[in-house]
Parts: C-alpha cells; sequence; structure tokens
C-alpha cells in the first residue's frame, strides 16, 4: 500500500508550497515519471479522437505530452499545443510519439496553468489532466479553471478536466487518509515517488519501467530515494462546484443554452463523473 500521509498547507504563500512540493519534484523525476505515463485514458482519449479536423487546442499541464499526438485514428488532422511548468517534462513532450522510425515534434511551451498568457478564445479546446490538483489553495484552483474558460472559444470551446479523487479502486493501491470534518473540500495529501539507484540504472539504458513501481512502499532497496508530491484529492461533487463557481465568477451562465436567453454567454456541463481514480468533467462554451 503506498503511504500517501496528510498534508499541511502554508497559506501564507502557495506558490512557494507549490515550488517546494510539486515543481522541484517532477523536474527531478521527469524521465522515470515519464516512462510510467504512457497508457492514454479511455474517456480523454475519446475526446480528443472526437474533435473536428482543423482545431487547435491547449494541454495546460502537459506533463509527458503523452495526448499531444493525439487523435491517433487521424494523426495531423488537429492540433494541441502543451504547455507546462516543467522544463525537464516538456523536453520529453516535445517529442512526444516517437519512436523507430517515427521522428516526432511537437509544439510546447514552458508556462504556468495560473497565467493569462493566451488571447480569449484562441482555442477550440482546452485539457488539463491531472494538474489543478497539485494547486495549493481553493483559489489557485479556482483561477486555473477560469483560465481554460477564458482561452477557449466562447462560442464553441470544450474544455475537459481531470483531478485525483479522494475514492481510489484498488488498482491505484493508495490508502487516503481521512480528516475531520465532512468531506465535502478533499483532502491535502503527500504522494510519495520512490527512486532507486536501479531506477537510473534502467531510465539510463531506457529499459521500461512499470507503471506502479515507482511508488511502491514495500521491501524497499536500501539505495532509494522519496519524493512527495503535493495533491489536493477531490471529495465527491467538488469540481463541479469549483468549475460552477469559476464560471458565475466571470459572469457565465452554467447550463445548456436555451431559447428564452439572450447577449450572454455560458458554459454547459457535457458530462461529469468519476473514473479510475479520478473525477472528471466536461464543458461547451455557448454564447446566445
Amino acid at each position: 500500500m503506498k503511504s500517501v500521509t496528510s498534508a499541511v498547507v502554508d497559506d501564507d504563500d502557495p506558490q512557494a508550497y507549490e515550488d517546494q512540493h510539486v515543481h522541484a519534484v517532477y523536474d527531478h523525476i521527469a524521465p522515470h515519471f515519464s516512462s510510467t505515463r504512457y497508457k492514454p485514458w479511455p474517456i480523454i482519449a475519446a475526446f480528443l479522437n472526437s474533435l473536428p479536423t482543423g482545431w487547435i487546442g491547449l494541454d495546460s499541464g502537459t506533463g509527458n505530452g503523452k495526448y499531444l499526438p493525439f487523435p491517433t485514428e487521424r494523426p495531423g488532422s488537429v492540433l494541441t499545443i502543451g504547455t507546462d511548468r516543467s522544463w525537464n517534462l516538456l523536453q520529453i513532450a516535445k517529442h512526444a510519439g516517437s519512436g523507430p522510425g517515427l521522428s516526432a515534434t511537437r509544439e510546447v511551451v514552458r508556462g504556468d496553468v495560473l497565467e493569462n498568457g493566451w488571447r480569449d478564445g484562441v482555442f477550440d479546446y482546452a485539457i488539463s489532466i491531472a494538474t489543478i490538483h497539485h494547486l495549493a489553495s481553493h483559489q489557485r484552483r479556482k483561477l486555473a479553471v477560469q483560465r481554460l474558460l477564458q482561452c477557449v472559444s466562447p462560442v464553441h470551446g470544450r474544455v475537459l478536466i481531470y483531478v485525483w479523487a479522494v475514492e481510489q479502486d484498488d488498482l491505484s493501491k493508495r490508502s487516503v487518509p481521512i480528516s475531520e470534518g465532512d468531506g465535502s473540500s478533499g483532502q491535502d495529501v503527500f504522494v510519495p515517488w520512490v527512486m532507486s539507484q536501479q531506477t537510473t540504472t534502467r531510465i539510463k539504458t531506457h529499459e521500461p519501467a512499470a507503471e506502479t513501481a515507482s511508488t511502491q512502499d514495500d521491501e524497499r532497496p536500501v539505495d532509494v530515494s522519496v519524493y512527495n508530491r503535493y495533491y489536493h484529492m477531490f471529495a465527491k461533487g467538488e469540481l463541479t462546484k469549483l468549475v460552477k463557481e469559476a464560471a458565475e465568477g466571470m459572469g457565465l451562465i452554467v447550463g445548456p443554452l436555451t431559447a428564452d436567453v439572450t447577449n450572454r454567454s455560458g458554459c454547459d456541463v457535457i458530462r461529469d463523473g468519476w473514473e479510475r481514480s479520478n473525477y472528471y468533467i466536461e464543458l461547451r462554451r455557448w454564447i446566445s
């Protein structure tokens, strides 16, 4: 069982907290992390495969860029630009999808998910996969959602967000500590990433790593390093509530476009739910 422990966030300086417990960690573990992140999640793959030809979008917090080559059924039919804080992960994302006999170069930009670096409405779609849960305050998570809604077309823009859930399935092998309260606001935790000298050697020789090997706690070898990553694990209903608050804070109507609404902008929740220890929500912007 993976030793997930409770975390106490520094409310005075959440940015510095993230620098220490998120950004510095991912820059250090980037090659090993990337070697365990290669399987696309079905709902995300289906979302990207459904995009119309010619659309341009953003992968906000792209990590190793595993979703940049999509849609796999129509390679090159859409363009996804990846952005991330980790320089080391971006070096990997830049060549996502490359392999023997295939050299690919992706569009990637170093940036922060909270920055307003894009022209409003410039993208047709945006995805944020396993990123917003690394932000260390409610207000920062809310702002990240607003940046996604701002950057997509107000007429047809589509947004897909994934975050880790308090409710973990058996395959994750994580046990989330239970805190006091009603559980509606999720949990702040540290999730360990374990690397050994053997792991480092395997990465240097390009041997594949198992997806679960990096975070096992039992029978650790002596020469191991443990890096604790900060996560806000979302409670049931918390992501949908956060998105509604973020949208309404921008003056958007949350819900479908109806005939009696004129001269307004909004976003409709196409679907939301839980998949493999994650909560997700899909949105579509509209204007009347």
